[in-house]
């Protein structure tokens, strides 16, 4: 390979010599970058709710206790989701199932399962369901931007083939279960195969970090509980269901990219809810 980079942004002119999975090791076992990141954006995550939770008079423990259950349950739904949408990987050995090191995580499992925990919760705790998701959504919406890093690391959920300003190049033999259109476009330089494609993690977290600055502005503007959190789903369905798009290692249901489906669902589910909770509003005062 020479001094050829590991992951290269041609026409950005950005070029990284070697970036490793493996942060360290504990007891001879691997650190993943990704799971570190992932702890990062959680961590955050937290913090920015229970500062909004001071800011709007509720209680912060409240959101602690929210995200001790909802980060358990959302890794559940995450594989839950990804194992019933790729049985096929798992149907002759089901222990495979419980192997989470060799990743299948999806988000929007992840995200079900943590409103699920936020309504049995604020039921439970006799809290406004519509009020504590309006505090969480940025706040998720800030876990999504940085845990997306977690793919750059791992070198996955990109794109197919491009050629545009943000293309971004792996090292071919770093890449696991690349689609064979991306391997068809593979690029050899000095002798090193890549492969160059839309980096579409960046693409997301880009996409995230747009919509967390609007929701941030329109909280100010905030007319009725649950505002905010249809703005967050609207958002980032809509960024979802073109991103998902791009991306070769989509989950399916037939010929339709499962992920896109759902997005569309939550687009209409949220403008229906946006529209309601606006002629309420209006219809009071």
């Amino acid at each position: 390979m020479g001094n050829m980079p590991e992951i290269w942004f041609p026409h950005l002119g950005i070029k990284i010599d070697h970036l490793s999975r493996v942060a360290f090791q504990i007891f001879g076992q691997d650190v993943y970058w990704y799971g570190i990141i992932i702890a990062a954006g959680v961590l955050l995550a937290l913090a920015f709710a229970i500062k909004q939770a001071k800011t709007t008079g509720q209680n912060p423990e409240n959101y602690v206790d929210i995200a001790l259950f909802g980060v358990i349950f959302a890794v559940i739904g995450a594989r839950l989701y990804y194992v019933i949408f790729s049985w096929e990987l798992y149907a002759d050995n089901i222990l495979k199932i419980f192997a989470l090191r060799e990743g299948g995580l999806a988000i929007y499992g992840g995200i079900i399962a943590g409103v699920l925990i936020v309504l049995v919760y604020t039921k439970k705790k006799h809290l406004n369901f519509w009020l504590v998701a309006d505090t969480a959504a940025p706040s998720l919406l800030l876990g999504q931007i940085i845990g997306r890093w977690g793919n750059f690391f791992n070198r996955e959920a990109f794109g197919g083939y491009t050629d545009n300003l943000f293309a971004m190049r792996y090292l071919k033999e770093q890449v696991h279960n690349a689609a064979p259109s991306v391997l068809e476009h593979s690029i050899t330089i000095n002798g090193t195969e890549y492969i160059q494609v839309h980096p579409t993690f960046l693409y997301e977290s880009l996409w995230n970090l747009a919509i967390f600055l609007l929701l941030l502005a329109l909280r100010k503007r905030k007319k009725f509980h649950g505002q905010i959190f249809g703005y967050y789903i609207l958002g980032y369905a809509c960024g979802r269901a073109w991103i998902e798009g791009l991306r070769t290692d989509q989950l399916m249901i037939g010929s339709f990219a499962v992920s896109q489906l759902f997005s569309v669902v939550l687009v209409i589910a949220a403008v229906v809810w946006l529209w309601y909770g606006n002629k309420k509003q209006r219809d009071l005062t």
